[in-house]
This record gives C-alpha cells, sequence and structure tokens, in this order.
C-alpha cells in the first residue's frame, strides 16, 4: 500500500512538471528532436552513397553551423516569446500586489477613522454635559434669582435635576424656544454682562473646537452637521447671531 502511494506520488510529481511547462518549450523539443533526427538521417544517406568520401574540418564545421543555425533562430524566437510572457505574468503579478496593497490601505484607512469616530463619541459625550453646564450657568444668570427672576431657585433645581440626568441640552432648547423680550432680548441674556459675555465666550469656544473633532473623524461632515442642527448647535448659531457687530458684519459681507 505504501510503495503504491509512492508510485502515484512520483507519478503526480511527473505530470505537474509537464503541465507546468510552456508548450513554447515542448514545441521547441519537438522541432529540435526532428531537425537533429533529419540531420542524422541526411549525414547516413551521404555516407552510404559514397562510404570512401572524406571530410575536411571546414566542411563539417560548415555542414554544422548550417545545419544548427536554424536551431539556434529557433530558441531564440522562442526564448523572447517565453521572456515575454513571463514579464506579462509578473506585470499582472505586480497588478495585483498593487490592488491588495490598495485594500489594506482602505481597510487600515477605514480601521482608523473608526477608532477616531469611536473617541471622538466618547469626548462629545463629555464635551455635551459640559456645553450643558455652561448654558445652565448663562440662564441661571439671564433667567434665574439673580437675572430677571422668571425662574426662583425651586423652578432652577429642578431644571439642573432634569440636566444632571443626562439631558445635556436641556437649556439650550429653552434659549432657542423661548421668548426673552422681557429681559431685552436673545442678545442681552447672552452678553449683557461680564458673566455672560464669559459664559457664552466658553460655550462657543467649546462648541468650536469640538467641530474641530467631528471634522478630522468624518471626511463627509456628516457628525458635524447633526452637531450644528442640534439644540447645542442652534444655540451657537443664535449666539453668532446675537454677538455685538454680528450684525454690521453681515451688512459689511452682503455689500
Amino acid at each position: 500500500m505504501v510503495r503504491q502511494e509512492r508510485v502515484l506520488a512520483s507519478h503526480n510529481k511527473v505530470l505537474i512538471f509537464f503541465r507546468d511547462r510552456d508548450w513554447r518549450i515542448w514545441l521547441g523539443i519537438v522541432i529540435t528532436f526532428f531537425w537533429i533526427t533529419g540531420g542524422i538521417w541526411y549525414v547516413r544517406v551521404i555516407n552510404s552513397a559514397d562510404p570512401t568520401q572524406t571530410y575536411s574540418m571546414d566542411a563539417v564545421g560548415s555542414f554544422l553551423e548550417g545545419a544548427f543555425a536554424p536551431l539556434a533562430f529557433l530558441w531564440l524566437v522562442l526564448g523572447l516569446f517565453i521572456q515575454q510572457r513571463e514579464l506579462a505574468d509578473n506585470t499582472e503579478v505586480m497588478r495585483r500586489t498593487v490592488e491588495q496593497s490598495e485594500l489594506q490601505t482602505r481597510a487600515i484607512a477605514a480601521t482608523e477613522m473608526n477608532a477616531r469616530q469611536e473617541t471622538f463619541f466618547k469626548i462629545a459625550e463629555d464635551v455635551k454635559h459640559q456645553l450643558g453646564g455652561i448654558s445652565g450657568m448663562l440662564f441661571v444668570s439671564g433667567l434665574g434669582p439673580v437675572g430677571s427672576g422668571r425662574f426662583d431657585r425651586k423652578k432652577m433645581d429642578e431644571q439642573f435635576s432634569k440636566a444632571s440626568r443626562g439631558d445635556s441640552s436641556l437649556f439650550a432648547r429653552q434659549f432657542i424656544s423661548e421668548d426673552f423680550e422681557a429681559e431685552g432680548g436673545l442678545a442681552t441674556l447672552l452678553y449683557g454682562t461680564e458673566i455672560r459675555r464669559r459664559h457664552t465666550g466658553n460655550y462657543r469656544t467649546t462648541f468650536e473646537r469640538l467641530c474641530r473633532l467631528a471634522r478630522n473623524c468624518d471626511v463627509d461632515g456628516i457628525i458635524e452637521d447633526s452637531l450644528n442642527q442640534s439644540a447645542l448647535g442652534l444655540l451657537y448659531q443664535r449666539m453668532l447671531e446675537n454677538a455685538p457687530g454680528a450684525e454690521s458684519a453681515m451688512q459689511n459681507a452682503d455689500d
């Protein structure tokens, strides 16, 4: 049984060897075999016609040169074709290697982008809570007991209690949904005092930094757009629109 398996294995190796050889090589071998066989037959015919004939070295050399010149040309041409095929195969291998490299590069870039996005979302949660706290302090300064008094301390405590349970955009929603004509308008609530201007500046700076992080992890800008369309982003837009000198700057830009 073992001997039979060895014979089969050897037979398979021989088949693989012949199968992997280029057909041009086999063609050259066949033509060479028949050419040499024909040459030997020709020499024997000449010798049998005149057995006493002798040949000089020049005659033998000329005969061999003429006999093997076509074979040399044949193998030269076959070698060029085989080399051309090998170059084509190498080019194909290089092309596939480049494609694989591009796929790997894209996979690495996608993995890196996913890692950036995961990191961003973790940071964004903390930053949103920070923005919620700043907007809450701004809300207290403008509408709490130290401001217009629209919300007493009990109501403010209720608002902060809701915000502490994860609703970081609570105060931002109130800023963009309520009417503040009694307090002099939204611009007064945002920039009316030094403390409010400081809170508003901190809010704007923090939100802009969050948007820069979003741009670094999302080339399509979807994350940044969602931030700008959220309550926190809309409050940021209100801050820009109501900033001192914003109206004149917009007029100059239109002009």
